[in-house]
């Protein structure tokens, strides 16, 4: 049913940019004909790789704008927020009264004065979906054997359960886990290797801010640039981000023509990097020690 959720936000909806992508990715995870599906504002921020005040920025559009409705009485897996798009489940229930009708005729876009069908909160139970805890429709203690006094027998929704719709629907991305940052199906963060991966303008910029393009002089900024690719040959894929950092931590430790080695004294090591707080520097470090090889460098 995802399928046309997303076909009614990209035929019918009015919203633009972040606010679009937002809806996208929430129509992505409809499960039925209702249209309602819950989403955590980390995963909307994943999907859409925008920053955290922009998703907000557009989800606040969309529930002015009437595409979007934030369900307060009910909850997903780990209390996360349920939404719901009335007028793409309008546009579904005009469509198949419709078909039912005259099966040749095209159903016209659901307006505002179309009746958007009720939402049957029973039914998204098999989905992960559940009324807030302390509301009148609050199904946790029933006992499904049709006993009320004795304890409930159900099955909680196990942790980081999702909106699960029956098995075969090929189009529903529902059938696996919310993506990870550094999974190489995430789209919101893809992956390389260290050969594939180039130097963008902000790394550049930084070596050239800090003070290790002067030291090191093109040549030799070159030369660790080749030095630090060869060592990464043989890394698993990682993000640019991770990329970046690791490559920062190498560049900062790379020492000049002629210049002693600092990590003479045992047990003691040089100062943070220049340009590079303790914090930053722990943070490349151990970035650098991820799937690093056995050995030294």
């Amino acid at each position: 049913m995802s399928s046309d959720a997303r076909e009614w936000v990209w035929e019918h909806s009015s919203s633009r940019g972040n606010a679009r992508l937002v809806l996208l990715s929430i129509a992505d995870r409809v499960p039925d004909e209702q249209c309602a599906a819950w989403a955590s504002l980390s995963s909307l921020i994943e999907r859409t790789n925008a920053s955290r005040s922009a998703v907000r920025a557009a989800l606040d559009t969309l529930i002015a704008s009437g595409e979007l409705e934030q369900r307060d009485e009910l909850q997903g897996p780990q209390r996360t927020t349920v939404y719901r798009l009335p007028r793409a489940a309008a546009f579904r229930a005009k469509a198949m009264a419709t078909a039912h009708e005259d099966p040749t005729t095209d159903t016209t876009p659901a307006t505002e004065s179309d009746p958007v069908p009720e939402l049957r909160a029973e039914e998204l139970r098999q989905y992960g979906i559940w009324p807030k805890k302390g509301t009148d429709s609050n199904p946790s203690r029933r006992n499904p054997t049709g006993t009320d006094s004795g304890p409930s027998r159900r099955i909680p929704t196990p942790r980081r359960a999702g909106i699960r719709p029956l098995e075969g629907t090929d189009s529903d991305p529902q059938n696996r886990s919310e993506p990870k940052v550094n999974r190489k199906d995430s789209s919101s963060a893809a992956v390389t290797l260290a050969s594939e991966w180039q130097v963008d303008q902000a790394t550049h910029a930084w070596a050239r801010q800090q003070g290790h393009l002067t030291r090191l002089g093109e040549d030799g900024l070159r030369s660790a640039d080749a030095k630090w690719r060869a060592h990464r040959a043989a890394w698993k894929p990682r993000s640019a981000g991770a990329w970046a950092a690791d490559w920062r931590s190498w560049v900062a430790r790379e020492h000049t023509a002629g210049r002693p080695n600092l990590y003479a004294l045992p047990g003691s090591g040089p100062a943070p990097a220049g340009g590079m707080t303790r914090a930053e520097a722990h943070t490349a470090a151990l970035l650098a020690a991820l799937d690093e090889p056995t050995g030294t460098e």
